[in-house]
């Protein structure tokens, strides 16, 4: 029987051709086997021990080649893997990092940092921050902890603290300890202390500056602050003078004799210079009196237990819906009243309108009821409307040529003279005496309306 190509390499749980059984591993085999196993579990359930010291800054770098190896595929050895790695941090527990430690990463293919400045509150409490990488290329995760053991410092704060802007720097790039170490050699070397500790490092858009062009390779800034046991040196006392000072408020910057030891590598804004003399300082505190608008202390707050009484909500709801109801109902009552039982009436009207206007209204209402009768046939007889009401010549009253029972339905729809026997025969002429026709027809049906009104 064949075996298959994997029993080949030495699996500690492969079956035989022969039967039932284990393949034996040579040693060196099971040697790397078992090593490659524990590193793999070494570096999933490490945790990581630092000890900082309160008041001094402290920098840890996230280095994305340590993490490389706990995403599979697992990269064999002398292969190089450039996956795209973030990082997030957080206190164990909390959503967020304490309120002294921050944490920056530009890109996905560089290192990520923490740092900080321990404060002296956390000294001797192990602080855990979790650290979760993310594979941005196979979505693959790993987790790691790290616990800060925060120890106490000597002399802790060092009583002179002098805070530099260095303009052409970012903070990743200060936080290297070639580069703080560089500065801190030029601080050493102007200071001249026994002492000397950076105490933190604060990028310049964390105090409000703004993010720069990407022109000229401009720089964000850093705030670098460090302290020493002796007392400041004339050269940084330098900045103090009226002189410096009056050429720092027309935006000029002031004459400093040591400037020359830092412009090799750093730009400084010694306008922006701050110097700190903390045995000088004098305490400010002053004791709460109790007043107006400061309440009285009330102590924890104690929360109601759960055996509460309940509450009937049945009267409330009665008066919350039954008044608005009844307001409403009494006033549809009133309005109701008001539209229907104070109605004066059609008859009361007609008593109170003079009778003319009810005949000339009596004559509308009739001429448009014919108007609407003829639009459904256009085949009876010109409506009585159009007919004259008194003869032309001795001005009596015609009356009606039909009775309203009359059959008119066969009546030809334009009726000539001759057909009317109560007018007057008005000889027929050209063409001008028909429109002359039509104009007295015309005349006489203004002057009985003349007549009505």
């Amino acid at each position: 029987m064949q075996l298959p190509r994997w029993w080949e390499l030495g699996d500690p749980c492969a079956w035989t051709g022969q039967g039932r059984g284990t393949r034996r591993m040579s040693p060196a085999t099971t040697g790397t086997f078992l090593l490659t196993v524990y590193t793999i579990f070494s570096k999933v359930h490490s945790d990581r021990n630092v000890y900082p010291s309160a008041g001094v800054l402290f920098v840890h770098v996230l280095e994305r080649e340590y993490f490389k190896g706990e995403f599979p595929p697992y990269p064999k050895p002398g292969e190089i893997s450039n996956d795209p790695i973030t990082f997030n941090t957080n206190l164990m527990g909390y959503p967020d990092r304490p309120g002294w430690l921050r944490y920056i990463q530009r890109t996905p293919y560089s290192d990520g940092v923490l740092y900080g400045s321990p404060t002296a509150e956390n000294v001797g409490k192990p602080t855990i921050i979790e650290i979760t990488a993310y594979n941005r290329r196979t979505f693959e995760t790993a987790r790691h902890n790290l616990i800060i053991n925060i120890m106490s410092a000597e002399d802790f704060p060092l009583p002179y603290q002098a805070e530099f802007f260095i303009k052409n720097m970012n903070v990743e790039e200060m936080l290297a300890s070639e580069v703080l170490g560089d500065f801190l050699g030029a601080v050493k070397n102007v200071w001249q202390p026994e002492r000397l500790n950076a105490i933190n490092i604060t990028s310049a858009l964390d105090r409000g500056g703004r993010v720069p062009l990407p022109i000229n390779d401009l720089k964000e800034g850093v705030y670098v602050m460090v302290g020493a046991d002796v007392p400041f040196s004339s050269c940084l006392r330098e900045v103090e003078n009226p002189q410096n000072q009056l050429r720092c408020s027309q935006e000029m910057e002031p004459v400093i004799t040591c400037d020359k030891k830092f412009r090799t590598q750093f730009y400084i804004d010694w306008c922006k210079i701050s110097l700190v003399d903390k045995t000088k300082q004098v305490s400010t505190y002053q004791e709460v009196i109790r007043g107006e608008g400061i309440l009285p202390d009330g102590g924890e707050y104690k929360p109601p237990s759960d055996s509460l009484k309940s509450r009937d909500y049945y009267t409330d709801f009665l008066i919350t819906l039954a008044v608005p109801s009844a307001v409403a109902l009494v006033l549809f009552l009133i309005l109701a009243y008001i539209m229907c039982c104070r109605r004066e009436g059609v008859e009361k009207r007609n008593m109170q309108t003079p009778d003319i206007q009810l005949v000339h209204h009596s004559a509308i209402q009739k001429s448009t009821k014919e108007l609407r009768d003829m639009s459904k046939n256009r085949e009876i007889a010109w409506p009585l409307s159009t007919l004259p009401v008194f003869h032309p010549v001795t001005g009596e009253i015609i009356p009606p040529l039909h009775t309203d029972n009359y059959d008119s339905t066969n009546m030809p729809l334009m009726q000539t003279q001759q057909n009317l026997p109560h007018q007057t025969q008005i000889p027929q002429q050209q063409t001008t005496g028909t429109y002359r026709n039509v104009l007295d027809v015309f005349i006489q049906k203004l002057s009985s309306l003349l007549l009505l009104s």
